[in-house]
């Protein structure tokens, strides 16, 4: 077994090393949230922390590790005598982000169930992490439902296993702990919320403080164990702290004053529900243990806010969590008083380490564009002349407000990732039919399983009660569910779109649209064409707020190079469709029709719209043409793609009902 990294070596990073070490006091914290760009040491810190946590006492041979003092009455291995019991250290179990359902919650013996009736279960990894440290890497793209599974049993502290009228239930209570990249995606706002704490990570910018960071790495890597001997005695305190705070916990006292910060901060950042209360109460009451005090103290609710409620605060997906702190200051000193407190919370900006999201950006701080703009030059493109009428570049628009669209579908029956878009075969969803299993069976179909057993019974032997049945008559269910799709923009910055100050109800159509792939778990890709070229403003992801951020910093001017854009985006499709073969694309076209630049620009960008419709890619043209003379050009390019055009008050959300009715009915129609 590999030597952990010491968690005391771990330079700087004081917030996430605080959040971590007050869940190891207080499991009922509710786990970490850890998001931060790469290289931040954040898997480091959390594999550490496994070496910290005290030994358990565990029932000897109980597979789902039942406390001897008092086991769990339902264990499937119980019922437990008392007496035998071993020592041993608490366990860091790792979820992996491409696990199956059973491997998470555990499987049942299908056979042995419906053959003799017994519950054969295989415990799964909820079971291997009940009393220690379960870890998601990348949390933000595990698939839904397990997501669902996963913070459903640390909230209820058990797994439920059903499989077909069998069910088995054990304990599963465990610190929860993911990491995540923001560039790759974000979690659902209700998922979010059920994460106790969340920490926002950044590498340093101070060089000290990197050559340390780069000084303890080699030399861990040069000798790991004789790293670790090194840090021995900080990692022995540390340990001995927690245990400390531990048995100080149950003395803490939460007095009124402490309860009624609690509650008004909570009220003055507007969170959701009551969770956030609850939870800054339990957070705080860890403060003050692991600070060896059994008083809550001001300073403790201002630190349990600042760890708390950023990533509870978000109302969009394009919100940056944070916390205005003049604001959480105020909040505190309007209501403190009594129980001790005088106070504390503006006497100590800076309460210890982890004392606050150093360097978070506010919420009405995120990114707008206006201010890239005045740095950009006013540069053509290469020194092209402008088209007559037209602008040279521009400064970015800013988007217009955002507003609840319609769902754009994928025509027929895909087999891509879980999403809500599309309908798909999934693993999850109502049945349908049922197939003989390929591999191991995961979705049991009884009825089909019964039937195709129930004409042996007699040339088996039949005797009994059960039913005898064979690996062959095992019938897997096949169920329908959504699916994600990969929604690529393909998006007209021309000057003819920058005319009449479009572009600002283009972004809000777009950033609109963005939302709702957000919502339904796509992938989103951006292309826009200007001047005399196109490029790929933002390869396929599933971050939709860098979707966001580039389409908010996107200049306009130029000619319409049409033909370009489509070009790009074909090209890019490929290459999607060689790494996610089973994610099926949807095209969204953002333009006026206009065709100009270069020899016979029209007829280029017909027989580039053509390939699309030669290879059957759902299409949509939002038709960006305005005033009263209208050429219908985006109608025609519709045609030329085997898609539909909408034009912008089209895109509103009863507008689109029959759009993919009508894109099918177009795709016959050629």
């Amino acid at each position: 077994m590999s030597t952990p990294f010491p968690f005391t070596a771990v330079v700087g990073q004081d917030d996430l090393r605080l959040a971590l070490l007050l869940n190891a006091v207080s499991p009922a914290v509710g786990g970490v949230l850890v998001r931060g760009e790469k290289g931040t040491a954040k898997s480091t810190a959390v594999r550490a922390l496994s070496a910290l946590m005290p030994e358990v006492d565990v029932v000897s041979g109980c597979r789902f590790s039942c406390d001897p003092d008092s086991p769990d009455p339902g264990c499937p291995d119980g019922p437990h005598e008392p007496g035998a019991f071993a020592s041993r250290p608490a366990r860091m179990v790792e979820l992996p982000v491409g696990a199956s359902e059973d491997r998470l919650v555990g499987a049942l013996d299908i056979e042995r169930a419906l053959a003799e009736g017994v519950k054969a279960f295989e415990p799964g990894l909820l079971a291997d992490a009940h009393r220690g440290i379960l870890y998601v890497d990348e949390v933000n793209l595990l698939h839904d439902h397990l997501v669902d599974l996963l913070l459903d049993a640390a909230a209820m502290g058990a797994s439920y296993v059903e499989r077909e009228g069998v069910s088995v239930r054990h304990a599963a209570r465990f610190l929860l702990v993911g990491t995540m990249n923001p560039e790759e995606g974000e979690l659902r706002p209700q998922l979010l919320d059920r994460f106790g704490l969340t920490v926002e990570v950044a590498a340093s910018r101070e060089p000290d403080q990197r050559v340390e960071v780069v000084r303890r790495r080699l030399a861990y890597d040069d000798d790991p164990a004789g790293f670790a001997a090194r840090w021995a005695d900080e990692e022995a305190a540390v340990r001995a702290r927690i245990v400390a705070a531990r048995e100080l916990l149950p003395s803490v006292r939460l007095g009124d004053g402490a309860l009624r910060q609690i509650a008004a901060t909570c009220a003055a950042f507007e969170v959701d529900g009551m969770r956030a209360d609850i939870v800054m109460a339990r957070t705080a009451t860890a403060l003050a243990a692991w600070a060896g005090r059994t008083e809550v103290l001001a300073e403790d609710v201002r630190q349990a806010a600042l760890l708390a409620l950023p990533h509870r605060r978000r109302r969009n997906p394009f919100d940056a969590p944070g916390l205005d702190e003049d604001k959480l200051d105020e909040t505190l000193e309007e209501f403190g008083g009594s129980d001790g407190q005088d106070g504390d919370g503006d006497e100590d900006p800076d309460p210890g380490p982890g004392g606050g999201p150093g360097g978070q950006p506010e919420p009405d701080d995120a990114p707008q564009g206006d201010g890239d703009a005045a740095a950009r030059p006013e540069a053509g493109e290469g020194g092209e002349p402008q088209p007559s009428g037209g602008a040279g570049e521009q400064s970015p628009a800013r988007a217009a407000e955002p507003f609840r669209t319609r769902v754009l579908s994928v025509p027929g029956l895909g087999e891509g990732a879980a999403g809500r878009r599309s309908r798909a075969r999934t693993e999850h969803g109502r049945t349908i039919g049922a197939r003989r299993p390929r591999g191991a069976l995961t979705k049991l179909h009884l009825a089909a399983t019964v039937q195709a057993a129930a004409p042996h019974q007699r040339a088996r032997g039949r005797s009994g009660p059960g039913l005898v049945v064979r690996r062959d008559d095992l019938r897997q269910a096949t169920r329908e569910g959504r699916e994600g799709n990969l929604v690529l923009f393909v998006v007209d910055a021309s000057g003819s779109m920058a005319a009449r100050q479009r572009m600002s109800a283009v972004k809000g159509a777009v950033l609109s649209l963005l939302l709702d792939a957000y919502q339904r778990r796509d992938k989103v890709g951006l292309v826009t064409f200007r001047g005399s070229a196109a490029e790929v403003a933002l390869p396929p992801t599933s971050s939709v707020d860098a979707a966001a951020v580039r389409l908010e910093s996107l200049p306009t001017g130029g000619r319409t190079p049409l033909a370009a854009g489509l070009l790009r985006a074909h090209e890019v499709l490929r290459v999607e469709r060689l790494r996610d073969p089973a994610r099926r694309p949807l095209m969204v076209v953002v333009t006026d029709g206009r065709a100009t630049g270069g020899p016979e620009p029209v007829a280029l960008a017909g027989r580039a719209a053509r390939l699309f419709a030669a290879e059957g890619t759902a299409s949509v043209v939002v038709d960006c043409e305005s005033g009263p003379v209208r050429l219908g050009l985006a109608g025609r390019l519709a045609g030329e793609l085997g898609g539909t055009a909408v034009t912008l008050d089209e895109l509103r959300a009863d507008s689109i009902a029959g759009l993919v009715k009508d894109v099918r009915s177009s795709r016959r129609a050629a």
